[in-house]
């Protein structure tokens, strides 16, 4: 029975795709029918599954988790109120002398709702809703517009201090515990603020090269056409001093948050609040907005907090099968030493986000393949950052990618795959290079890092043969009928 781990894994994607439900009822599912299963046959011990209770209850006690309902209120309020709208209209006036008003506008739009809103799928549903029917009036191709909507709904997975990185830099923590456990080398363990300034540069380096790429396409397209892209937009004075506010105020709350000024609870608490006077101010926070806000925070945190529960139901009775210690011997036999141990890894998340959500795999995957990767590599940051780079990759790979799917079900237009796969084509190439950068070079991640001599001091390196020794003694012995 010890192999009935993967073939609850191999389930998931599958009746996730044919049933349509969401991913908590789908694992939870499948956990209680293989530890019924398997406390039926004897191969696991009931007593172990008991244990269940107090490992959410303890997880649930994690103090970073109060910052998802304040990070889902401050994406709801931007996505329900006028401001995207006032900063789409501000951003088109802003760079009214250049072509690609319009797709520049769209993409700075996603980087400040995307890291806010929950996942890629709401992403997507968000900017669908509030970006694609502006592009279309500014006579951007149905491809072009839908490729824009793609490209911006994943930067919430690699721009700081997103939910994904906030979710993504705990579970971490907890596999870079596991791993420092396992090898008996202690030293400062990873944090979400070592993964927020990880993940810093290359976003840079890719949101650069992204405005840099519709700068272009804007350019050709005009060309092409005979005609300006776009049409100048009409921005009182108000709506100004709202955008520069806006602007202001978010960009400062995240960058405070990234270089450690003040905790990611913090920071949405504050904007929130702000976001919630701005509306009060100006109007437009009426009952039936605020009724939409809180039904879409309550939601998404609900999501959310679920999709947690339904994760560690999961992962516990994998372990309870045996097996993780599956997992760990495959990834310490991987042939090329840490490197290729890395690129195994970066494969099977890279495959894993063709059926799965971000926070899916954060909950689901990561606990099962990083402990025992850790133990190979001594660079838990730039693992990290390379996971993230790995996911946004994967969503963005057509016709698979979770990214295209998702935009190709809510766009309320038809759009050829064959377009679409032209459009997204140079941003695909962006990413590839600034995850070639980071793979070839791993001081990438760790140039926003402060130096701190004493704590960030190289693990030991283990060989194989100690680590494998090290590892079978850590884990517990297999369960009866394995």
């Amino acid at each position: 029975m010890i192999d009935a781990g993967f073939y609850m894994l191999a389930c998931v994607p599958v009746l996730l795709i044919a049933t349509g439900l969401p991913a908590f009822m789908i694992l939870i599912f499948i956990a209680a029918t293989a530890a019924a299963i398997g406390v039926a046959t004897g191969a696991l011990p009931y007593e172990l599954l008991t244990a269940l209770p107090q490992r959410i209850e303890g997880l649930l006690e994690t103090d970073i988790l109060q910052a998802l309902p304040l990070y889902a209120l401050m994406g709801a309020l931007l996505n329900r109120l006028p401001l995207a709208d006032i900063l789409f209209r501000a951003g088109n006036a802003l760079f009214a002398r250049t072509a690609a008003a319009p797709l520049l506008s769209a993409v700075g739009l996603g980087t400040l709702l995307a890291p806010m809103n929950g996942s890629v799928g709401a992403s997507v549903a968000a900017l669908t809703r509030i970006v694609l029917p502006r592009l279309r009036t500014h006579h951007v191709s149905n491809a072009k517009g839908l490729a824009t909507v793609c490209v911006a709904s994943t930067l919430g997975v690699v721009v700081p201090p997103s939910l994904v990185l906030i979710l993504l830099g705990n579970a971490m923590l907890r596999a870079d515990t596991q791993a420092m456990n396992i090898t008996g080398h202690l030293s400062r363990a990873i944090n979400t603020q070592d993964v927020f300034r990880g993940a810093l540069p290359p976003a840079a380096i890719f949101l650069v090269m992204t405005a840099v790429l519709t700068w272009l396409i804007g350019r050709r397209t005009a060309a092409a056409a005979g005609t300006p892209l776009a049409h100048r937009e009409r921005v009182r004075p108000r709506d100004w001093a709202i955008a520069a506010a806006t602007v202001a105020f978010v960009l400062g709350l995240l960058m405070g948050v990234v270089l450690g000024y003040f905790y990611a609870v913090e920071a949405a608490a504050a904007g929130g609040m702000a976001l919630f006077v701005i509306g009060l101010v100006s109007r437009t926070l009426t009952m039936k907005v605020l009724g939409q806000v809180l039904h879409d925070t309550m939601a998404i945190t609900g999501a959310l907090f679920a999709l947690l529960v339904g994760a560690t139901t999961f992962t516990l009775v994998v372990r309870a099968f045996g097996t993780d210690q599956v997992i760990t011997e495959i990834i310490q036999r991987v042939p090329g030493g840490g490197m290729g141990a890395v690129l195994a890894v970066m494969l099977v998340l890279w495959l894993c986000a063709f059926a799965l959500d971000a926070f899916e795999i954060i909950f689901v995957v990561i606990p099962l393949v990083m402990p025992a990767l850790l133990t190979r590599v001594d660079d838990a940051v730039w693992v990290s950052v390379l996971a993230l780079l790995s996911l946004q990759a994967s969503f963005l790979l057509p016709p698979l990618g979770y990214a295209v799917m998702m935009a190709r079900t809510s766009a309320p237009i038809r759009v050829d795959l064959r377009a679409l796969v032209t459009a997204l084509l140079p941003f695909l190439g962006a990413q590839l290079v600034v995850l070639g950068l980071t793979i070839a070079f791993p001081g990438v991640a760790r140039l926003a890092l402060p130096a701190e001599p004493g704590m960030a001091a190289a693990r030991h390196k283990l060989t194989n043969q100690e680590v494998e020794r090290l590892l079978q003694q850590s884990l517990p012995p297999p369960a009866r009928g394995q």
